[in-house]
């Protein structure tokens, strides 16, 4: 079952509460690229927003941690998932992506041998993953969330972050969505109860040495 169409809709721009002082360390941080299968933004005009404002800033974020020496985390769901570990997924979205085509992270944000890619299975991006572990053997508590769907797994993903003690810090405009107000939704709970909601430029600030100075 292929992803509806999503309309293009204007990226949300808050403001957004602040209930915690947690700003980004490059020595603690990750990033956490979600979903970023051709599968999911074949769903998108890639040259309208969202998709028009988030894809680049995804990748200017992915490649802001990369100069930082930051891990840069890929989830991608499997093709062709057998029904039992499928499982009630099926009942909301069908039988998923298929392998191949699907399968694929897009080009602009293309994983390198160095990045680490998670096979996820559910919403979260910690659910029946390595993923915590991933974090801890590398040392982080802290992770930054990019990618799609805003309101399901990036949301969820985030919200078990911080439920495990790790950090998260939530771009709103390094997502994507079903519709503004969703995309709306997950920002306001990530900032009320599970974490900091930033813009890319605030991020940026946080990974780029020259950013990080002027802003001192």
């Amino acid at each position: 079952m292929a992803i509806p169409k999503i309309p293009p809709y204007p990226v949300p721009t808050g403001p957004y509460p602040t209930n915690v002082n947690w700003t980004i360390d490059v020595n603690r941080v990750a990033l956490l690229v979600h979903d970023m299968q051709r599968y999911f933004l074949d769903a998108y005009d890639v040259t309208a927003d969202p998709m028009a404002t988030a894809l680049p800033n995804m990748v200017a974020i992915r490649e802001a941690c990369e100069t930082a020496s930051v891990p840069v985390v890929f989830t991608a769901q499997p093709g062709d998932q057998h029904p039992s570990r499928r499982g009630i997924l099926a009942d909301f979205w069908g039988k998923g992506l298929s392998s191949g085509r699907d399968e694929e992270i897009v080009d602009e944000l293309a994983v390198r041998d160095h990045n680490i890619l998670v096979t996820k299975w559910r919403y979260s991006s910690f659910q029946r993953t390595d993923m915590r572990h991933l974090l801890a053997h590398h040392g982080r508590d802290q992770l930054i969330v990019v990618g799609v769907y805003a309101h399901m797994g990036c949301m969820i993903s985030a919200t078990e972050a911080f439920m495990g003690d790790v950090e998260p810090f939530f771009v709103y405009d390094a997502l994507g969505d079903f519709s503004a107000e969703e995309h709306e939704m997950a920002a306001t709970y990530i900032a009320k109860r599970a974490g900091r909601v930033l813009s890319t430029a605030e991020a940026l600030s946080s990974l780029v040495p020259s950013a990080r100075a002027a802003a001192q």
